[in-house]
């Protein structure tokens, strides 16, 4: 309890840019939110996803904190563009928040001519949760762990899967190529799923999937793990290594879930959102729901977010341009 309480007062202080209480009070004795009021809580992916799980969470425990009513809108279409240009270009008044994902870091060197900026139109408000990548493999492969996967990649042509081009098992992918120099050749599909049935039935070599769309097939036997894309060893595949044991430390990728908010947006109503999205994320009910979904709860306030996010848009940046990925 010690550990979270520190945690948490740290990630508040460092929200959005060391606020103080008395500014915290000012935002809310100039009314935000008011009592009754709708927030919205744009979500620019189908229902049902991780992202959309998340937020409906948040939502609900902002609308118990606050007794206002926090609407998750599903604004699914573009690569994750239609619904962040909603918030974009939204009056800077707090009532309207965005989900985004590592999507959205990489969308930032995909879609250059995007008609609003990610950087300039939009201020992060909190990190909230994320789930390492998992490379996966067939059952019956011959590949048993990351340096075979090396190995076989240097020596035939791998195709790897994904969810589609500029996705995020897309983009692991392309950085494994980028740290080892091999040439997997990359085969997108129409979502994760598809790519999934075809890994299990052996069209496809490997995949360096999101977590929650293969942790079920390699408990079912279906799927391989080869390696977990993170630092540590995840408590649902205690067995498998991570890419820092396996001797690949630059391969450490999560698919991570946030909140933004329109730039514009008072400092203190930036605050007051981190504040309350840190606090339920540590509560035992979400900490447990999250770990449940294959989550790790690592909340980080404003400021850190943004140094953070910074880092994440430099690095795929630079990766889709080595690449020469792109969308259509």
């Amino acid at each position: 309890m010690k550990r979270r309480q520190l945690v948490l007062s740290g990630a508040a202080m460092s929200g959005a840019a060391l606020f103080s209480g008395a500014n915290l009070a000012q935002a809310q004795t100039a009314g935000f939110p008011k009592p009754g009021s709708t927030l919205k809580y744009i979500v620019p992916f189908p229902p049902g996803g991780l992202t959309d799980t998340m937020a409906r969470t948040v939502a609900q425990k902002l609308t118990e904190a606050w007794k206002v009513s926090v609407v998750v809108e599903n604004k699914a279409g573009g690569n994750a563009q239609i619904g962040a240009e909603q918030v974009a270009k939204s009056t800077p008044d707090g009532s309207s928040l965005l989900a985004i994902t590592l999507t959205h870091a990489a969308n930032v060197g995909l879609f250059p001519s995007a008609p609003y900026s990610f950087t300039k139109d939009l201020r992060p408000v909190a990190l909230l949760a994320g789930s390492p990548m998992l490379v996966v493999v067939p059952a019956a492969s011959p590949i048993k762990d990351l340096k075979d996967l090396l190995t076989v990649a240097k020596t035939r042509q791998l195709n790897a899967g994904s969810s589609g081009n500029g996705t995020p098992p897309h983009l692991t992918m392309a950085l494994f190529n980028d740290l080892n120099k091999s040439q997997m050749t990359h085969i997108p599909y129409r979502g994760g799923a598809p790519s999934m049935t075809d890994l299990i039935g052996g069209q496809l070599d490997v995949i360096f999937s999101n977590f929650p769309e293969s942790i079920a097939h390699v408990k079912g036997g279906k799927l391989r793990a080869v390696a977990l894309c993170s630092r540590a060893r995840h408590p649902m595949l205690p067995d498998v290594p991570t890419t820092l044991e396996s001797g690949m430390p630059g391969l450490l990728v999560e698919n991570w879930t946030g909140a933004m908010i329109q730039s514009k947006t008072p400092d203190e109503i930036v605050e007051q959102y981190s504040r309350e999205m840190i606090k339920i994320m540590y509560t035992p009910e979400v900490e447990e729901r999250a770990k449940q979904q294959g989550f790790s709860v690592t909340p980080k306030g404003a400021q850190d977010f943004g140094v953070f996010l910074k880092a994440e848009i430099d690095r795929w940046s630079r990766i889709i341009r080595t690449a020469k990925i792109t969308v259509t």
